[in-house]
């Protein structure tokens, strides 16, 4: 999985050809020399930043899919991914009539959703991956290719703008790696992470390459003396194996320095001894038990994943020992079976025979289509981010069935969750649980090993609103709300108005004048709603929150009234210099220098928010935002505006309201204070409740310079991946 060495260049099709027959001694190669011919003629005008032949791209992509052992339909789709995308005329249907069904359905999953209006390239980006996700639940294929022209884009990153270099590094180690290390692709996954750490962190990355450089020689001669020994010691058992030794990648060691709070020279298990028998499981055992006999055990560091393989399919037994000069290093044994699973993962085991794929693997892929049943909920593109992120970088746990067949499931998982994994029928009816025979409260963590028994009725009433707080997985979140959707539509839409008209007027607003026609069709589009009906079953039944509706409903609401805003009547004919206006609290009051200031909390305005003065009875000038709602109200008298502007100092600090929805997760409210403190921002109060969609809603009081500072404290927020959405309301 090297590099290629030529920078102008493309690959032969005889070189691709070589690789595919290597694994497929007795596939159909024409497919891929006709995909290679006309690829090579549609790309023929295209450069790409480089000043490379754009056909050298896909070339690329499919030499990877090659070594990846992919058949020749998949190699093909590799050659002409571009084409649809990049090629005018060039179509699905043109796809399928020239190459068949197969592979045009390939190309279509990898194809980018460019000709449809999104709110944001973010959000375009989300489409896309999505819509890759969906394809994958079908064919395990789209994601090889797609993960083949991802590693090809990074190996020549370079060659792209240095803004452009960041973000796409940034989302290949959030969201590829992760996904080639889901489908147990490890050969790709580790090269993904070195080359996004090369552009993330540049200082670190090339610090951890020199040191590894300076020490080669000392590591290189250590590694050979423990392959020695080895090779020995299982000569002398006639063991027939291959043994190899290496270091640990660069961003495995990157992410230890940076977990463990360690420096380089602190880390001190640098190597990995792979011994790869020829035999069976049971001699992988044997081994174990040599190496042990023969080097002192760390305890706490023996993982066998043989009898409990990784949800990514991925076996072998893992154990680090000490060696004679007190360096510790890790061993990992399998067989040569096991060995090409490591490497290549579920690629390695999907195999097309007649058109139809393996039915065996099914199961390894329910992780694909837990993340892919929020289709039918209205949700947005920002919160399928979360819930991939979600599912790709989830801690797993492994419990057993009655009839002792696993069940993987992320760590935190609930009984509730392991009924909706077996069946929804499962779920809907369940009415109890016993974990390891004892019964136990439904809201009970698993842990790996668990036996788990489900108890069901069925007349039993089905899910409750609550259970959404109960269970932690996508896909059971999902039917339970398709459930409480489709049981009693009349019931959700009267309690989904009562959750809007209820925290409308906690806010300060009655629903009912927010709800103009305009408004609601901003969120209709945004949420993929019919109408306010579709808005009140939506709600009732949790696939959104009422918190997350409103927020949407009163930033509308303020740009209207922004539009619209009065102008501000004069109130005297020569109105004194600014310089002589000037109060100490960053204001000027125009007229009179010596008036009371005070800051209206209704809308706390900041500096770079435009503002507005009112003359109150015997407190002053009570400053407000422009927009703000309470001074369109009728009962405000217009002779009693006063002009104000902000001064131009800066050094006053001012309360300011945000509201963060967020997933529900421990810990939260410390990650958010920690982040202030970093950013160096007070908060003045927070205050958090937990909704009965399982989302929580948390309101802070910060104290804020200007609205530039907040606006880059919601953008630093929006970034995190527990948080669904960020606000700046008024009280």
């Amino acid at each position: 999985m090297s590099e290629t060495t030529n920078a102008v260049c493309y690959r032969t099709l005889d070189e691709i050809l070589s690789q595919v027959k290597k694994y497929h001694p007795e596939g159909d190669v024409g497919v891929v020399e006709r995909a290679y011919r006309f690829a090579e003629d549609a790309h023929k005008e295209q450069k790409r930043l480089s000043g490379e032949p754009y056909f050298s791209h896909p070339c690329e992509v499919a030499y990877i899919l090659a070594t990846l052992m992919q058949d020749s339909d998949t190699v093909a789709a590799g050659l002409l991914h571009d084409c649809v995308e990049d090629v005018q005329g060039v179509t699905s249907e043109f796809m399928e009539k020239n190459f068949g069904a197969d592979i045009a359905q390939l190309v279509d999953g990898v194809t980018k959703l460019d000709r449809i209006d999104f709110f944001s390239r973010e959000q375009q980006q989300m489409e896309s991956i999505r819509k890759m996700f969906i394809y994958m639940a079908k064919d395990i294929r789209v994601v090889l290719i797609k993960l083949a022209d991802r590693l090809h884009n990074m190996r020549t990153l370079k060659t792209q703008k240095p803004a452009r270099q960041k973000p796409i590094a940034q989302e290949t180690l959030d969201i590829y790696a992760p996904l080639a290390h889901r489908l147990g692709v490890y050969a790709v996954k580790w090269e993904l992470e070195d080359l996004a750490l090369r552009y993330i962190d540049p200082e670190g990355y090339y610090q951890i390459v020199e040191k590894i450089g300076m020490k080669r020689s000392d590591r290189e001669g250590w590694i050979e003396d423990i392959v020695k020994s080895l090779k020995s010691l299982m000569d002398d058992n006639h063991i027939k194996c291959e043994i190899d030794g290496r270091p640990k990648h660069i961003y495995s060691i990157y992410r230890k320095m940076k977990n463990q709070g360690k420096t380089f020279e602190q880390i001190t298990d640098l190597i990995a001894v792979r011994v790869i028998v020829d035999s069976s499981s049971n001699e992988c055992y044997s081994v174990l038990g040599l190496v042990h006999n023969n080097w002192p055990l760390i305890p706490g560091r023996f993982k066998d994943y043989i009898s409990m393989p990784k949800h990514n399919m991925y076996q072998s037994l893992h154990t680090t020992v000490v060696g004679r000069d007190g360096r510790p290093f890790e061993v990992q044994i399998r067989t040569r079976e096991m060995h090409r699973t490591a490497e290549y993962g579920i690629a390695a085991h999907w195999r097309y025979k007649e058109g139809k794929a393996h039915t065996s693997l099914d199961e390894k892929l329910t992780w694909v289509r837990s993340i892919l049943e929020w289709q039918g909920d209205p949700t947005s593109s920002e919160t399928f981010s979360n819930q991939m992120k979600e599912a790709l970088f989830a801690e797993e746990v492994m419990v057993f069935t009655p009839r002792g067949d696993i069940v993987t499931l992320p760590k935190g998982a609930t009984p509730l969750d392991f009924a909706y994994r077996i069946h929804s029928a499962v779920g809907h009816h369940c009415v109890g649980a016993k974990i390891n025979k004892k019964i136990v409260p439904l809201p009970t963590p698993l842990q790996t090993g668990d036996f788990v028994e489900i108890m069901t009725n069925p007349n039993s009433h089905g899910p409750s609103l609550d259970w959404l707080n109960i269970v932690v997985t996508n896909e059971a979140k999902a039917k339970i709300r398709s459930f409480l959707k489709n049981a009693s539509k009349d019931e959700n839409m009267v309690r989904g108005r009562e959750m809007l008209e209820k925290e409308a007027k906690r806010l300060g607003y009655t629903f009912s004048d927010l709800c103009r026609q305009e408004y609601l069709d901003v969120l209709y589009k945004r949420y993929s709603l019919s109408n306010q009906d579709d808005l009140y079953v939506t709600v009732g039944f949790g696939g959104l929150s009422a918190a997350q509706i409103l927020n949407r409903l009163i930033d509308e609401n303020r740009k209207k009234q922004k539009a619209e805003a009065p102008k501000i009547p004069e109130v005297t004919e020569n109105p004194q210099p600014k310089s002589q206006v000037t109060t100490n609290q960053g204001v000027m009051v125009e007229g009179d220098p010596g008036m009371l200031i005070r800051f209206a909390h209704c809308c706390n305005p900041l500096p770079g928010d435009s503002i507005i003065g009112y003359i109150t009875r015997g407190r002053g000038v009570s400053v407000h935002r422009a927009d703000c709602l309470n001074m369109q109200d009728e009962g405000v008298e217009p002779e009693r505006m006063i002009r104000v502007e902000w001064a131009s100092s800066g050094s006053e600090a001012y309360d300011a309201d945000i509201q963060v929805i967020s997933y529900d997760k421990a810990g939260l409210l410390a990650d958010l204070s920690s982040l202030f403190a970093t950013l160096e921002v007070p908060i003045v109060a927070i205050s958090a409740r937990t909704m009965k969609n399982g989302t929580t809603q948390i309101t802070l009081t910060l104290s804020i310079k200007n609205t530039a500072q907040l606006e880059k404290i919601i953008k630093q927020l929006k970034k995190r991946n527990d948080i669904i959405e960020v606000f700046r309301v008024s009280t």
